[in-house]
C-alpha cells in the first residue's frame, strides 16, 4: 500500500488549543461540526483514512487470524509515540494514549475480523482472498464493515495524537478479533480481551464503538437501553418410543411432543412475560427425527435461537423454556433434555452516558440525527458494556439517492466511504466532549 505520510504536528494543533480550553459540555449548544481545527485535522487524516480502509478491505483475515491487520494497526499506533500492546485474544491490538493534562480515561473500539463471504461487489480493491473455514474451502471479504471500522479508529487516533498536548486525560484504543465468533474450539473476541486483563489498573469511565449500517450516508442512530439482542443457542432432544406409524398407542410419539413443545415455547415471550418490558423472541430452526413416513422414531431433535434486549430477562426466559420444555413431554409420556448455550449477552448503553452524548452525536449528524431501532443482531462489544459504562451507535453508509443497499453480510456490502470522516469525526468529538466535560 502507498502510505500518505503521518501528518506532522504543526501550528494547526496549537491555534486549536483555545477552542479546547473552555470544555465542549455534551449538553452546550453548538454547531454542527467539530471546531474548525479539530475539524481541519480530520480533513487532512480522511484520505489516508481511505487507503487503509481499501488496504484492509483487499486483505480481509477470520477472527483469531487478523495478524496482518493488527500488523498495520501496531505499527501505526507506535509512530504516534502511544504505548502499544499486542497478542491480546491472540491478534488483539491495544493503544495507550495519555493527554498532558489530567482527565478521565476513556476506551474507543473497533473490531478487525471478516466474515467467510466470497466477495462480488466489483470494486477494484476487492477482496480474492481463500482460506479454509470449518473444514470447508471459503472466500474471505469484509462484508459487515469491520474494515470501515479499523480505519475510522486508526483515523480518529492520529487526530487525537495530534492533539495530545490539549488532550484531557487517557484515551485507549482498543482494536478487537473474531467479533463474528472465534473459530470452533478457540475462545476469543471482547471476552478473552477482558478475560486476559484487558485494561488492568487502567479501567475506562467510559466506552464508546460503533457500526456501519446501510441507513442513509452520515446517519447516526444509538438508543438509551437495549440497542442490540442476546443471542444464545437452544437444543432440546424429546426422546420417545418408536413404533409403526398405523399404531402409535405402542410408542410414544416425540414428533407430535416436539410440535406441542415448539407451540408451548411461543406462549413465554407472547403470555408469560411482561412485553412492554422488552420484545424477545424464540424461534425453531432445525428439526431432525425420523427416516420414514409409516416409521414413528425414538426422538427428535430441535435447535433454535433466543433473542432478548434485556440480560435478566434473557435469564427468566432461560427457566421458562426448560420448564416448559420437560412438562410438556412428561405429559405425553417423553422426556426433554434442554440445553442453551449462552452466546452475546444484549448490548446494554448505559442511560446516564447515552443521554449526556446524545448531543454530541447530533451535533455530528445534523438533522441525520436518529434514535435508533432495536436489532435483534447480536455484538460482542456487550461484553464491553457490560463492564464498563458504554454507548454503541450506528453509522448509515448508504450513498445518497440510493434507495435501497445490499445489507451487512451480503457479498456485495458495499458501504460508502465518504462515513469514514463522519465515523473519525464522531469518535474524536466523543472522546473531546467527555474528557473535557469531566
Amino acid at each position: 500500500m502507498n502510505r500518505i505520510p503521518r501528518l506532522k504536528r504543526t501550528g494547526l494543533v496549537m491555534a486549536i488549543a483555545g477552542l479546547l480550553a473552555m470544555p465542549m459540555l455534551a449538553g452546550a449548544a453548538s454547531s454542527n461540526t467539530l471546531p474548525a481545527g479539530v475539524q481541519s485535522l480530520v480533513e487532512q487524516v480522511t484520505p489516508e483514512v481511505v487507503s487503509w480502509r481499501r488496504d484492509i478491505h483487499q486483505h480481509p483475515e477470520l477472527g483469531n487470524r487478523e495478524t496482518r491487520t493488527a500488523g498495520l494497526v501496531a505499527e501505526h499506533l507506535t509512530s504516534l509515540g502511544m504505548q502499544v500492546r499486542t497478542d491480546i485474544a491472540h491478534t488483539g491490538v491495544v493503544g495507550i494514549l495519555k493527554g498532558a493534562k489530567e482527565g478521565p480515561v476513556v476506551a474507543l473500539r473497533a473490531d478487525m475480523d471478516a466474515l467467510p463471504v466470497t466477495e462480488d461487489t466489483g470494486l477494484p480493491f476487492a477482496s480474492r482472498v481463500r482460506t479454509e473455514y470449518n473444514g470447508e474451502e471459503v472466500g474471505v471479504a469484509h462484508a459487515c464493515g469491520h474494515d470501515m471500522h479499523v480505519a475510522i479508529l486508526m483515523g480518529a487516533a492520529q487526530v487525537l495524537a495530534e492533539m495530545k498536548d490539549e488532550l484531557a486525560g487517557t484515551v485507549i484504543f482498543v482494536f478487537q478479533p473474531a467479533e463474528e465468533g472465534a473459530p470452533v474450539g478457540e475462545e476469543g473476541g471482547a471476552a478473552l480481551m477482558l478475560k486476559e486483563g484487558l485494561f488492568g489498573d487502567l479501567k475506562p469511565e467510559a466506552m464508546f464503538g460503533l457500526h456501519v449500517m446501510t441507513s442513509p450516508l452520515g446517519e447516526i442512530s444509538v438508543r438509551s437501553q437495549g440497542q442490540l439482542a442476546s443471542s444464545d443457542q437452544l437444543h432440546i432432544t424429546i426422546k420417545g418410543k418408536q413404533t409403526h406409524g398405523g399404531m402409535p398407542w405402542n410408542g410414544v410419539d416425540p414428533i407430535v411432543t416436539a410440535s406441542q413443545v415448539i407451540m408451548g415455547l411461543q406462549t413465554i415471550p407472547a403470555r408469560q412475560l411482561d412485553v412492554t418490558n422488552t420484545p424477545s423472541v424464540i424461534s425453531i430452526g432445525a428439526i431432525k427425527g425420523g427416516v420414514r413416513g409409516n416409521i414413528i422414531p425414538d426422538e427428535v431433535v430441535m435447535e433454535g435461537t433466543i433473542r432478548t434486549f434485556d440480560n435478566t430477562t434473557r435469564d427468566e426466559i432461560h427457566r421458562r423454556i426448560e420448564r416448559t420444555a420437560v412438562n410438556i413431554a412428561e405429559s405425553t409420556g417423553a422426556t426433554a433434555e434442554v440445553k442453551i448455550n449462552k452466546g452475546y449477552p444484549a448490548t446494554i448503553n448505559n442511560p446516564e452516558l447515552t443521554t449526556a452524548m446524545v448531543p454530541t452525536l447530533q451535533r455530528i449528524a445534523g438533522d441525520k440525527f436518529r434514535e435508533a431501532t432495536r436489532s435483534m443482531a447480536s455484538e460482542d462489544f456487550a461484553y464491553f458494556a457490560s463492564d464498563i459504562p458504554s454507548m454503541y451507535f450506528f453509522l448509515g453508509t448508504r450513498p445518497e439517492g440510493q434507495a435501497l443497499a445490499y445489507p451487512n453480510h451480503s457479498p456485495r456490502f458495499n458501504p460508502d466511504e465518504g462515513a469514514l470522516p463522519i465515523g473519525v469525526s464522531a469518535m474524536t468529538a466523543l472522546v473531546l466532549d467527555y474528557t473535557n466535560s469531566h
